[in-house]
């Protein structure tokens, strides 16, 4: 009768791995995990900036389509201010106040008073209730940390102008031209017509 672990020619019967198999093999799972490690690490770093690359060209494309929708609902409708002073229909310039004028397609199909303007770095939207007098006004940060923003203004014969402030209050410019340049997005120049270019 043979003995448990022994061959009947003497020698020992494999029963398992040999130490020096172990770490060999311990040593390739440990490398397989690292790498596997590093690619996951790779994948989500990858991912997030994905993410705030396409966070950044949303919110430049959520500016383009506002002004665009803005700037083509442009009706000629002059306005009020609280104190019952007439505003012109459109008013434009590069100061703190870039953008005033009144859209149609507003709620409910009426009429809408919008500004945009640039406070310390930061342009927004401002939608007002009424079109005259003093109400209810709600602002949306369109774009933060803006180093520079300049508009000009396309009149009936073709120039450009830096300011928008003719004679005839009724008078909206044919096209708005923005150049601007934050830490985000770098300069950017875009175009919007007036009116539907009307």
């Amino acid at each position: 009768m043979r003995k448990a672990g022994f061959s009947a020619f003497g020698g020992v019967t494999p029963k398992g791995f040999t130490l020096v198999e172990m770490l060999i093999a311990l040593t390739i799972f440990g490398m397989l995990t690292a790498a596997g490690i590093a690619l996951l690490t790779l994948t989500v770093r990858t991912q997030e900036t994905s993410e705030r690359l396409l966070g950044e060209v949303g919110e430049l494309r959520r500016l383009g389509a506002l002004l665009a929708a803005d700037l083509g609902q442009a009706a000629v409708r002059p306005s009020r201010d609280r104190d019952g002073r007439p505003r012109p229909a459109f008013t434009g310039g590069n100061g703190a106040l870039l953008i005033g004028l009144v859209r149609r397609g507003a709620a409910e199909g009426g009429l809408q008073r919008v500004e945009y303007r640039l406070i310390e770095g930061r342009l927004e939207r401002v939608a007002y209730d009424r079109v005259d007098g003093e109400s209810r006004a709600v602002a949306m940060l369109l774009l933060d940390n803006v180093r520079e923003l300049r508009l000009r203004y396309r009149d009936r014969e073709g120039g450009w102008r830096e300011a928008w402030d003719p004679s005839d209050a009724n008078l909206l410019p044919r096209a708005v031209e923005m150049l601007s340049r934050d830490d985000v997005h770098g300069a950017v120049r875009q175009l919007f017509l007036v009116g539907s270019g009307r």
